[in-house]
């Protein structure tokens, strides 16, 4: 099946017919709305259900009734709309007015665990005014809904999909929270988990009590015939941690599948009653106001014997049904694919397929996080600039959500082929990325950590604080000024190609002040054995005081964040919506990408990853189009000198064209000072 429209001449009966008996069947779960808000909630139908029976229909086709299954879909998205706030209402119809909301360039997304940030949710709302001082307009809180107890995989472990961590507060202090943040134009993400959930789980227990209906939900084999034919081709995730795929359980009697931990069961998404459970949960907690969902673990939900049982088509298939259904009840709610796969299976979770297909309206762009530590490590754009290059554009509707760093560890996906382009060997390249960052290679500046290290292929993954990674932690341990200069020009090196790229721009807390590794993990027996933790340090309020005081590290790094936040926003190329071109700058130590909006705007992206002075081709803009271009970080600074375009060590530059009007005098430019000069009084990024 090419496409999940429905236009199929069967599906087209069954569409016909379903609307009908919906008609009929759920007018009463829609008697508390406006007659005007009841057709607004019949035209969502009519405009979403087409996307949802096709995949329906793939997915279920030959052993369900896909027509009753759709109905139930409908009257669970008209059970959510029939007790959806009149305020979420109006942002419903705002959304539906401006569905580029979340693609504008003055989108910029903050990631946090709640407890680390501020303790209870209550705290967070407390806090909202320092999201502000940083234009934050996205704010990504993770694992906030209740997990089990005791050792959880940092709240993967859903125990309860309708209740809040009970430290962190209540569903009621999630939707006030969610309501605040909403006042200052701030969008609250959450997660959730899609693949599995907490051995403890109200389905999980029923399964072990006996109930088959709630048995169904998992995949649970009475012996190892089985599960051992499917462990012929599963990798393992966690094989220090959990090794193995499959966990015997006393309740159930059998083998029940734990891809990520013997406390986190598989969910069975060939049955249908799985699909329309979490849709169910999707829809509860747009109604407390969550406007963006990550899919955790999205790859994983299709099992088939013989693959990975990662990435299969159905899982896209699974996404398509739930994000049209969310439509119709909750269209201010979008969604984000958490799908840390390899580059040529990415862009699909943004719906583009042979046809392309509604799916997830964002998706984490881990390839650019991972070429750009490659490069800042190797002093060379090369392998970076190849690999971006080849990535497919997404659909002009989504959005890329770029990061450098987020709660997991670094999984170095970089492909044997990209590496060979870059004439260098994949399985060596990585080997010495892990190495370098561990901080156990030759005049490494990084002090990071191993995790997960897997000895039969090789494969290390990396924890650090992006500070402990950019040379920050190793400078202030040596008292080395130098050395700290270049990692803070370094560390906003990387935050200035993400937010220039387009897309949500994913800050990770503490980023903003550059905070340490945090090594008091090890004294908690539950988190000792988990080396991520390091990089999920508490906030550090007294630090985060400094943050105006621009002689100190985190007052240079905060101001950079800022000033580079504040260019962004006056740049419309860096709308979602434009495409990104890699480009050859000539030198290999910098990086060079031009992103044009359909409306014509343009900006060109130029970033040193060396730590000395590089001088390039004067014209450079020129050849792409650009008639009088300035530095949007430093408007009234001279671009050329000597003859040539210069950029100082670990410098990012933002051209754009004054003919296109994206100059903004507003803008402060950020001052040049060589690492020679010693502590700089505001960071240093040309």
């Amino acid at each position: 099946m090419t496409s999940s429209s429905g236009s199929s001449p069967k599906l087209a009966e069954v569409l016909v017919d379903v609307l009908a008996l919906a008609r009929s069947s759920v007018a009463e779960l829609l008697a508390a709305l406006a007659p005007r808000d009841v057709d607004v909630f019949w035209l969502r139908v009519h405009e979403h259900l087409g996307d949802a029976l096709g995949p329906l229909d793939a997915l279920y086709g030959r052993s369900h009734d896909v027509s009753a299954l759709a109905l139930e879909l409908i009257r669970r998205a008209a059970l959510a709309a029939g007790t959806r706030s009149e305020e979420l209402r109006g942002l419903d119809h705002d959304r539906e007015i401006r569905p580029d909301w979340f693609q504008r360039p003055s989108m910029i997304g903050y990631v946090a665990y709640a407890e680390r940030f501020a303790g209870t949710l209550n705290g967070v709302a407390d806090r909202i005014d320092y999201l502000c001082e940083l234009d934050v307009s996205y704010l990504h809180l993770m694992s906030v809904i209740r997990p089990r107890q005791g050792t959880n995989d940092g709240g993967f472990a859903v125990a309860d999909y309708r209740n809040v961590d009970p430290p962190l507060g209540t569903m009621a202090d999630l939707a006030s929270l969610a309501a605040s943040l909403r006042v200052q134009s701030i969008s609250l993400c959450v997660d959730l988990v899609m693949n599995h959930t907490a051995a403890e789980h109200d389905w999980a227990q029923r399964a072990r009590a006996g109930e088959q209906h709630f048995r169904d939900f998992y995949l649970i084999y009475p012996d190892r015939t089985i599960p051992d034919q499917w462990e012929r081709t599963l990798p393992q995730v966690f094989p220090e941690l959990a090794p193995g795929n499959f966990t015997w359980d006393d309740g159930v009697k059998g083998w029940v599948w734990t891809t990520f931990n013997t406390f986190q069961w598989d969910l069975n998404y060939a049955n249908p009653d799985v699909l329309v459970e979490m849709f169910d949960n999707m829809a509860f907690l747009a109604n407390q106001g969550v406007e963006v969902l990550r899919l955790d673990a999205v790859a994983f939900t299709w099992k088939r014997m013989g693959t990975e049982c990662q990435n299969q088509p159905e899982a896209h298939l699974i996404v398509q049904v739930l994000r049209a259904c969310l439509a119709m009840a909750a269209p201010a709610t979008i969604c984000k694919a958490e799908a840390i796969v390899g580059p040529d299976e990415l862009v699909p979770y943004l719906g583009a397929h042979d046809v392309v297909r509604r799916e997830c309206e964002l998706a984490y762009n881990n390839q650019l996080m991972v070429m750009l530590w490659s490069s800042v490590a190797t002093r060379d754009v090369g392998l970076m600039t190849h690999a971006m290059s080849r990535m497919k554009t997404p659909p002009f509707t989504t959005a890329w959500c770029t990061y450098i760093r987020c709660h997991d560890d670094i999984g170095w996906a970089i492909t044997d082929q990209d590496a060979a382009a870059a004439m260098v060997g994949g399985a060596s390249h990585r080997q010495f990325l892990t190495r370098f960052f561990r901080g156990d290679f030759p005049l490494s500046y990084a002090r990071g950590a191993a995790f997960s290290s897997n000895p039969l292929n090789g494969d290390e993954r990396t924890c650090g604080t992006a500070a402990a990674l950019s040379g920050i932690d190793d400078a202030r341990m040596r008292a080395d000024e130098h050395a700290l200069d270049l990692g803070i020009r370094r560390l906003l090196l990387l935050y200035g190609v993400i937010l220039g790229f387009g897309g949500v721009p994913l800050l990770y807390m503490g980023d903003e002040l550059a905070l340490p590794n945090d090594t008091t993990y090890l004294a908690d027996p539950e988190k000792a054995g988990d080396s991520r933790w390091m990089h999920r340090p508490l906030m550090d309020w007294q630090r985060a005081q400094r943050r105006r005081d621009l002689s100190s590290v985190e007052g240079r790094v905060f101001s950079g964040f800022t000033a580079l936040i504040g260019a962004r926003k006056t740049i419309p190329a860096i709308h979602a919506a434009g495409t990104v071109e890699w480009i050859w700058a000539g030198d290999p130590r910098v990086a060079a990408f031009v992103r044009r909006h359909p409306s014509g705007g343009k900006v060109m992206v130029l970033a040193n990853v060396s730590e000395f002075d590089v001088a390039i081709d004067p014209h450079i803009a020129e050849r792409f189009g650009f008639v009088h271009p300035v530095d949007q970080l430093a408007p009234e600074e001279e671009l050329i000198a000597d003859g040539a375009l210069r950029l100082g060590p670990l410098g990012v530059r933002w051209l754009v064209d004054s003919t296109d009007g994206g100059v903004h005098p507003a803008v402060m430019p950020v001052t040049s000072v060589s690492p020679t000069d010693g502590v700089a009084t505001v960071p240093a990024i040309q």
